[in-house]
């Protein structure tokens, strides 16, 4: 294990590296430039040949290759959007849930049911076209398939668990010549038996000519697979090049985890999709932590390329540069979206950039080219951890602009006032914590306050830009939860797998995080040991497959839910390092944020200046309105949507169960309505013979005391 002056040693080392790469970097950039540069195919709003606004679709995830989620229409506006009316939907008659953004592509749209079989809807009607049910079980979301093009057999591209399916385009079946029978096992070539791997695309895969890049949504714990970024041929399936994040011997990062670290760690994974540059032919990819998230001592060292910007060559997967926004995380700061391709003006001319949202709710923004920031950015220390073997991160850099869109600190005065007596218990359990800002390290002896949460700041919806403006528009949570870490409890034990396995969302005693996460006490009052196993198989909602745990394994976490094996489980095994007690969001009595509101925000910045033109609450818990207790702001999953028209549009909010409507300029609330569920994804929008139509697709899934479903609903004006 390394001492501390060791861990100083290998940074100057690594800035040596970086120093030197820089030649070599920008010499890579210039070819990439040179190379890439030739126009490549139109697949912005989902048109190759048709360019008239007449039809225009929403053919991207995220609406454009640039993932600005901006479209040009104007027919709905700020004068008329008051008459917008329901043109139709669709049931899929499922429960579940969704947090689909549709795809648009020559008057079909293109998403899926909460049981992950993908659909073609007519964008006219909403009657459905085809349905292809895979009959894989997955039980977690799938935000969007990816649409590619080759001569007159246009492919679906659809992730359903650990598979990503080729479709035909116009009938739904397999693309028998893709993979094998019409499908990639993306746990194949994952460095361990495929069988024990846990991996599972929630998000589409980012399309470059004739290649498709994917990553993977992985276990938080060991053991868990790398989080390779890989290029698949669109055409026939094979693997077209590899990018490591967590770096073999002699590549770049190698020396920031410690020795043959690759062979036994895993995670720094793409969960959230990645974003093309298809002028210059970089895909910038986002990643997140690197397992085990809570305690970090088998991998000592700044861990390159977890919770970092990269930038590839997107023909070779070559690193042409990179930014790790946290060193050593032991707080699941991923970055959670596909960063926003955006152009500033400076100095009276532009400047192409990438904008990349955070959990820890900054806004980083950086030259596409080269890596520059385009903000200060400002470096300090932070303290070291006190648990037994852990050796953090001395230093952490942030941007010293635009100013954080959530807030960084719990103070005492930020506690909520709902009531005098809720006030007060806040404030006794308050007094109990530390509350020291970001990356103050987990202890073992009391509670550490981590706000925003884990679940932000930014979560997965990613933000708009307005590029006739330079607006960015960004919604984020807003409320706080709190972590401590105790010995490891005998990993072969009942007890001590669950405790490695599962307490970092449902606790060390069962409890959960209510409503956010749920007590698993009396769980088997409600669940029989088959559904439990099937449930730590294939996974559900924001729980991960743990398929890469051995069936026994598996099989002792679920007799230790039943209540078949005791507490202290057999004597004399060896226990395993330090366990997280369990986030545990800080919610009162009654189930609400025990912070001051907003809980939910929605933000406006210039990203000429990084001045924030607005900033509204966002969302609303029904039952606090009914009391008078409005403009709350909520948890809020999903992005928004911005438009010519001068709209922006946005669902995502997760217990009022609204679509709302908003003057970009100003923040004003123009028009809302309700849902059938919450919709925790990002709207679409398109037009067909002029007229333009919104589509949405909601599920809820988020709030657990409500039920969930799968409806899309479309709007246009009468």
């Amino acid at each position: 294990m390394e001492s501390k002056n060791g861990m100083q040693g290998v940074r100057v080392h690594q800035q040596r590296v970086k120093c030197a790469a820089r030649v070599v970097c920008a010499v890579a950039i210039l070819a990439a430039i040179a190379v890439f540069a030739a126009p490549v195919r139109d697949v912005a709003y989902g048109q190759s040949h048709e360019k008239s606004k007449q039809n225009l679709g929403w053919g991207v995830y995220g609406g454009t290759p640039d993932n600005t989620h901006y479209s040009p229409l104007a027919q709905i506006n700020k004068g008329n959007v008051a008459q917008l009316k329901v043109a139709w939907s669709y049931d899929t008659g499922e429960i579940g849930g969704l947090e689909t953004n549709p795809l648009i592509v020559k008057r079909v749209v293109y998403g899926y049911s909460p049981q992950k079989s993908v659909i073609a809807l007519d964008a006219l009607t909403g009657k459905l076209i085809w349905k292809f049910s895979s009959g894989v079980h997955g039980a977690r979301p799938e935000r969007g398939v990816s649409y590619w093009e080759h001569g007159i057999h246009p492919r679906i591209f659809a992730p359903i668990a650990n598979y990503l399916y080729a479709l035909d385009a116009t009938t739904g079946k397999p693309i028998l010549s893709f993979g094998d029978s019409g499908r990639i096992d993306l746990r194949e070539g994952l460095r361990d038996d495929p069988k024990t791997v846990s991996i599972y695309a929630t998000s589409p895969g980012a399309i470059y000519k004739d290649l498709i890049i994917i990553g993977g949504a992985e276990p938080e714990q060991l053991p868990a697979a790398p989080g390779d970024i890989r290029a698949f041929d669109c055409l026939t399936g094979k693997l077209r090049w590899t990018f490591h994040t967590i770096p073999h011997p002699g590549e770049f990062g190698y020396e920031t985890w410690p020795k043959d670290a690759w062979k036994y760690s895993g995670a720094a994974n793409n969960w959230t999709g990645m974003t093309i540059d298809q002028k210059r032919g970089i895909v910038y990819v986002p990643t997140g932590s690197p397992a085990t998230d809570w305690y970090g001592a088998d991998r000592i060292g700044d861990n390159l390329f977890s919770d970092s910007v990269i930038a590839l060559n997107a023909s070779t997967g070559d690193r042409l540069w990179h930014f790790q926004g946290i060193h050593h995380d032991l707080w699941d700061r991923d970055f959670p979206a596909p960063p926003a391709l955006v152009t500033l003006r400076r100095n009276g001319r532009n400047i192409p950039a990438v904008a990349q949202t955070s959990k820890q709710g900054y806004l980083y923004v950086f030259n596409r080219t080269d890596g520059t920031p385009l903000f200060p950015m400002k470096t300090q220390q932070y303290p070291a951890s006190t648990v037994p073997g852990e050796i953090t991160a001395s230093e952490q850099t942030l941007p010293a602009m635009p100013e954080p869109f959530a807030r960084q600190i719990l103070t005492e005065d930020m506690l909520t006032n709902r009531t005098p007596e809720i006030h007060e218990w806040a404030l006794q359990r308050f007094r109990s914590m530390i509350s020291n800002g970001q990356f103050t390290p987990n202890r073992v002896d009391k509670d550490t306050v981590m706000f925003p949460s884990w679940i932000g700041g930014a979560e997965y919806g990613g933000p708009a830009f307005d590029p006739k403006t330079h607006i960015i528009y960004i919604n984020s949570n807003d409320t706080a939860l709190t972590e401590s870490l105790a010995k490891g409890a005998a990993g072969n034990t009942g007890k001590g797998a669950y405790l490695q396995q599962c307490a970092s969302c449902h606790g060390q005693l069962r409890t959960g995080s209510p409503p956010a996460i749920p007590s698993l006490i009396g769980v088997e009052k409600k669940m029989s040991a088959d559904q439990m196993e099937d449930l730590l198989d294939h996974g559900r909602g924001r729980m991960p497959s743990f398929s890469n745990l051995e069936v026994a394994k598996r099989k002792s976490i679920v007799n230790y839910l039943l209540q078949r094996e005791t507490d202290e489980g057999s004597a004399g095994t060896a226990t395993s390092g330090y366990n997280t007690t369990g986030y545990k969001m800080f919610v009162d009595p009654d189930g609400y944020p025990a912070v001051a509101p907003p809980w939910g925000t929605l933000s406006a910045i210039d990203l000429n200046t990084g001045a924030y033109l607005w900033k509204i609450p966002f969302g609303e818990y029904p039952a606090l309105v009914a009391k008078g207790m409005k403009d709350t702001g909520t948890e809020n999953f999903g992005g928004p949507v911005v438009t010519r028209g001068g709209l922006l549009i946005i669902a995502a909010s997760v217990y009022d169960r609204k679509l709302r409507i908003y003057d970009k300029s100003t923040g004003h609330l123009l028009w809302e309505t309700q849902l059938p569920f919450s919709a925790l994804s990002t709207p679409s929008t398109y037009a067909i013979d002029g007229k333009q139509y919104i589509v949405v697709a909601s599920g809820g899934g988020r709030d657990h005391s409500t039920p969930t479903g799968g409806v899309y609903v479309a709007f246009s004006l009468p």
